[in-house]
């Protein structure tokens, strides 16, 4: 569900980006997976993982996506929870430098940021996730290099009428779910008994849309 606060109709608008610890493969030795997802499209805009948990390295992710994304000058919420390195004056400077607007979940509310919780949930159950932990940092980097061009290539996301990310954000899910809604349409007409009343509605309203 997207934060309560706020709604897309389109990518670009609102990012939800959050922080998890993938452990290594030491006991009590963590890296740290920062994440930054596009509302409307749900494509992940940006990601790195670092060896520490800062603001800095916020403003440093957070500042690649824009410019990746083409962001300057366009009005952007950036929605977070109520983290450290999410409310760190480094990471508040550099919102303002590119005009990027903070929000926030609302105190002991679980659910303000579900999207980015949706998500990490959907990469620690991927079947190739090391649950022993990750050697080292470079082997956390290309795990999740790896984790994110299936998530925005591949990965026919339910909450998006089973098309991916990268279809959402480019627009080609448009094209992609008249062709879905024709074809079904015509399996209708040509064998109605095999139907249990109409066909369904791929092309209708999109959530965060």
């Amino acid at each position: 569900m997207p934060p309560s606060s706020h709604t897309a109709d389109g990518p670009g608008q609102v990012w939800c980006w959050d922080i998890t610890s993938p452990p290594g493969a030491v006991r009590g030795l963590f890296f740290y997976l920062y994440l930054i997802i596009d509302l409307d499209s749900r494509e992940i805009v940006g990601w790195e993982v670092y060896a520490q948990e800062t603001a800095a390295h916020a403003a440093r992710l957070v500042q690649r996506a824009v410019l990746a994304e083409g962001g300057i000058g366009n009005p952007l919420i950036l929605h977070a929870d109520n983290g450290s390195p999410q409310t760190g004056s480094t990471l508040m400077a550099m919102l303002d430098r590119l005009g990027v607007i903070p929000s926030y979940s609302r105190p002991r509310v679980s659910d303000d940021n579900a999207c980015a919780e949706t998500l990490f949930r959907t990469l620690k159950y991927r079947p190739a996730y090391p649950v022993g932990g990750f050697a080292n940092l470079t082997a956390a980097r290309a795990w999740v290099l790896a984790f994110v061009r299936w998530y925005n290539t591949e990965h026919r996301h339910s909450a998006l009428r089973f098309v991916t990310p990268e279809q959402r954000h480019s627009g080609a899910d448009v094209g992609i779910l008249a062709r879905r809604q024709a074809l079904c349409e015509q399996a209708l007409a040509a064998h109605p008994e095999r139907w249990r009343g109409a066909v369904r509605d791929w092309t209708g309203p999109h959530p965060g849309r």
